[in-house]
């Protein structure tokens, strides 16, 4: 009886973490906006203001859109980074009486008669985002006319809480729970220690994969319930995960593929497009460009033959409705026009539907009404450790077994409520059936990425030494006799970190799992400027012809947010860097996630009497940051900060012994 009432126990433990953590963002997100003011919400990238209005029409979805437009100043073009993506719920805004330049403070509010003043307007969703260009789609009802500005006012567009994507979570960890069925097998079978069930067939060979690609494409076709692609950095995940759908497409006609976030369903859609699969991509890209753009559900409703028919009938509609003298027969007019609408829509989606191969969304966009009553036989969830269990639950539903792909030693979800993490909310499905059904998991073991000096620390650490560099990168490097590991030990240097709020020797409350948007992020100027220093001390020994020759990439990495902006203002000023710009980028360990570069550099910033390195002890996230470099990782951290650690420690005795081997 406990095999059978355990799942439900534990969804149920699961909605409890997942309602800790919806009221703790929730009240974040509203404490957040009232305490670190507009300004700094333009300069994390959560809001945009000034904005311009573009047109206003309705898309191919029949939603109400406006088209804005962001501003910038002369001084402020690379900070040009923001979080807006289709799909995030999004809020207008005014803003008077005040300049964000000189944003005032909350002591100086209360006695200054020019307090700003900031008017919420209507709520919309992002439709589609390019560079300084986005698309609103607004409610059908909603006063346009207010996103007009008198003289004094500015215009701005921020993110609002996500309501919808809980409420998708909560429902579809209801609907598991009272499900029976296929649905209720998974639920029992992914929750407890039942074995999972396999077809038996001799291997397949497939002469452009690795033996584990191979056994893993072969793991998958097996699989009649469940199965794990293990993927670590440089494993050629994606291409071993490619060559499965495309294989199960030879024995199934559709399959259902989902993802995380945006950019990750963009990834594995364009690279099924290039290996000559029909993808039918539900919501837009986060990379706008007429490829990425072609495969989309909207682009390709918009190109059918009978669009402008449909389109025709829509506006007749509008206009029907905005009548304020009706006629005798106006019911009737609207009746035979809707239900004219209907047929064509429903005409136009069969096609689109009937031919693809993959269809293609997130998880949450996976609960879209367009796929109401589908049923796919696979469904497939690329980077489903960066997913929560609720996540995932929303396109279970549509499927009859589940592939999942991904590493969980890389980047965690994002749990920003600590009880909530504690209790488990972070413990991701794909993570849960690695450790109940070793057998249905394959772990990809051959990297094609890096250097094996900079590969066997992570090997070691995450993979249980399982790890291999291919031939072709074991010794790739950019320098002869060069050490691809440089620690350099900044705590003779510079002084403590600080927090952008400019506090000495870091936050109360730091958390160890995220960099909550409350909390002060950290940084260290001291070390910021010596990081530059050294990148630009390596690449004097490299030579300018040969950097832009062979346009060899640079990545520098912070964990922290603050350190990133303060490291990108100091590039901006160095002339010495000005040839080479288009070859750096700098960003959070977060915004590498799947990338990777000829060099890296990583600041880590905490530098404190205490020891206390907050988040940096979430050990998944530094794994991503050191496993990014081809041929050269240069490290800048206080030694005797971060070695009380022994994940430090053990990093810090790693790079020594490869300089004593190389001196030996």
């Amino acid at each position: 009886m406990s095999e059978i009432l355990s799942p439900i126990l534990e969804l149920q433990r699961q909605r409890a973490l997942l309602q800790m953590e919806y009221e703790h963002e929730k009240t974040a997100y509203e404490q957040q906006v009232e305490a670190i003011g507009l300004r700094r919400r333009v300069e994390r990238g959560e809001a945009w203001m000034p904005v311009s209005v573009g047109r206003n029409y309705y898309n191919s979805l029949n939603q109400l859109c406006v088209e804005v437009f962001r501003s910038h100043t002369a001084d402020d073009e690379e900070e040009a980074d923001h979080c807006f993506e289709f799909g995030k719920p999004v809020q207008f805004f005014k803003f008077e009486n005040g300049d964000l330049r000189f944003e005032i403070s909350d002591m100086q509010a209360k006695t200054s008669n020019l307090k700003p003043q900031i008017s919420n307007l209507f709520p919309g969703t992002v439709s589609f985002v390019d560079g300084d260009r986005m698309v609103v789609a607004v409610p059908d009802n909603v006063p346009l006319a207010d996103l007009q500005v008198q003289e004094g006012q500015q215009l701005g567009v921020q993110l609002f809480f996500d309501e919808t994507t809980y409420r998708l979570m909560f429902d579809a960890l209801e609907r598991t729970m009272r499900a029976k069925g296929r649905l209720g097998y998974l639920r029992d079978l992914f929750y407890t220690r039942q074995k999972a069930e396999t077809f038996t067939f001799p291997d397949m060979g497939f002469d452009y994969l690795n033996p584990t690609q191979e056994h893993a494409v072969n793991e998958v076709l097996r699989a009649k319930d469940v199965a794990v692609v293990h993927g670590p950095p440089g494993t050629g995940k994606t291409t071993t995960l490619v060559e499965a759908i495309y294989e199960t497409l030879r024995r199934e006609s559709q399959v259902l593929v989902c993802a995380q976030s945006n950019m990750a369903v963009d990834w594995i859609s364009e690279k099924l497009v290039d290996r000559g699969l029909n993808v039918l991509r539900i919501g837009n890209p986060s990379r706008v460009d007429d490829k990425m753009l072609s495969f989309t559900y909207e682009r390709r409703f918009e190109a059918h033959p009978d669009y402008p028919q449909l389109w025709a009938i829509r506006k007749a509609i509008r206009e029907l409705r905005q009548q304020r003298k009706r006629s005798d027969n106006w019911h009737q007019k609207m009746d035979r026009l809707k239900s004219r609408s209907v047929e064509l829509e429903l005409r136009i989606n069969a096609q689109l539907f009937g031919e693809a191969r993959v269809i293609a969304s997130t998880l949450a966009g996976a609960a879209n009404r367009l796929l109401d009553g589908m049923k796919f036989g696979t469904l497939f969830i690329d980077e489903a450790a960066q997913a929560l269990e609720a996540a995932c639950w929303i396109p279970i539903r549509r499927a009859g077994r589940v592939i999942f792909a991904g590493d969980h030693c890389q980047l965690p979800p994002t749990v920003k409520c600590y009880e909530a993490m504690k209790g488990g909310l972070g413990r991701t499905l794909m993570e849960r059936i690695c450790s109940q059904k070793p057998e249905v998991v394959t772990l990809l073991r051959m990297q094609y990425r890096m250097h094996e000096d900079i590969m066997r620390f992570s090997s070691d650490w995450f993979y249980h030494n399982l790890m291999v560099a291919a031939p072709e990168v074991r010794n790739r490097s950019i320098l002869d006799l060069d050490i691809p590991i440089t620690w350099v030990d900044t705590s003779n240097f510079v002084g403590s970190e600080r927090g952008v709020n400019g506090s000495e020797g870091g936050v109360k409350g730091t958390l160890p799992f995220a960099e909550d948007a409350l909390q002060t992020s950290h940084f260290n100027e001291g070390e910021a400027r010596l990081t530059i220093l050294a990148l630009q001390a390596y690449y004097e020994l490299i030579g300018r012809e040969r950097i832009l020759e062979e346009r060899l990439d640079v990545g520098i990495i912070s964990p922290y947010r603050a350190q990133v902006q303060l490291l990108r203002r100091l590039l901006k000023k160095s002339e010495f860097f000005k040839p080479y710009r288009r070859l750096i980028s700098v960003n959070t360990v977060d915004g590498f996630q799947g990338q990777e570069r000829d060099i890296i550099v990583i600041s880590l910033v905490r530098s404190n009497d205490e020891g206390q390195i907050g988040f940096l002890r979430d050990l998944r996230r530094m794994n991503v940051a050191i496993t990014r470099a081809r041929m050269k990782l240069i490290i800048l951290g206080d030694r005797g900060t971060l070695t009380r650690h022994p994940f430090y420690r053990k990093l810090w005795q790693y790079v020594q012994s490869l300089r004593e081997e190389r001196t030996a």
